[in-house]
């Protein structure tokens, strides 16, 4: 990802359930509490990028905190157990975007940070589902009139898609709404073509 990618900066903003392992000075602010120090066992939800950091940086290794982290860090809402189950059962049946608008890039992130290797395999899955079901509706919209190449507002507008589809597709998170965009575009675009050669 680019370092100008909105997506890539919003998905570091996501807040990660954290809990920090020492006490730490002059950091009692991110608990609504100025003047005092961030103790051991606070649990507070940082953006990404910060948890990040303070996960992966340890003390240094001395005698007296054994060189742990900053902090350990729980998966997010988005990510939980029961998101998983259900992905698990039906991955379409699951809106996305109602967990976090940035789902796939959150989770993939996470797993960098953490052993999860179910998630991965979940995720993998789920995806792959999806987008067959994103292919689908991309290519029964493509017939449509009302999608210009520019209009980003929402996957399923004016697409012809049926009311299920236009659920279906209101619960896409970012990537697989530009996955769907793609197909669209690419469909309408190869239709045209041939409409073109068939004339000549």
């Amino acid at each position: 990802m680019s370092y100008y990618d909105i997506d890539a900066i919003l998905t570091d903003a996501e807040k990660i359930p954290c809990t920090f392992q020492l006490d730490v000075p002059d950091l009692g602010y991110l608990d609504n509490n100025p003047t005092h120090a961030l103790k051991t066992g606070t649990k507070i939800a940082l953006p990404l990028w910060l948890a990040e950091m303070l996960a992966i940086a340890n003390t240094g290794g001395g005698d007296e905190d054994g060189g742990k982290s900053f902090i350990n860090f729980d998966l997010p809402a988005a990510l939980s157990n029961d998101v998983v189950q259900a992905l698990k059962a039906d991955p379409r049946a699951v809106p996305l975007r109602d967990q976090s608008a940035h789902f796939y890039g959150l989770a993939t992130r996470m797993m960098d940070l953490s052993d999860e290797r179910e998630l991965g395999d979940v995720l993998r899955k789920s995806f792959v589902t999806r987008a067959s079901e994103i292919a689908l509706h991309a290519r029964k919209g493509a017939g449509g009139s009302g999608h210009h190449k520019g209009d980003d507002k929402g996957a399923g507008s004016n697409l012809g898609v049926g009311a299920s589809g236009e659920e279906f597709l209101r619960g896409l998170d970012e990537w697989e709404r530009r996955l769907f965009r793609k197909a669209h575009d690419g469909t309408k675009a190869g239709k045209e073509w041939m409409e073109g050669v068939k004339r000549h």
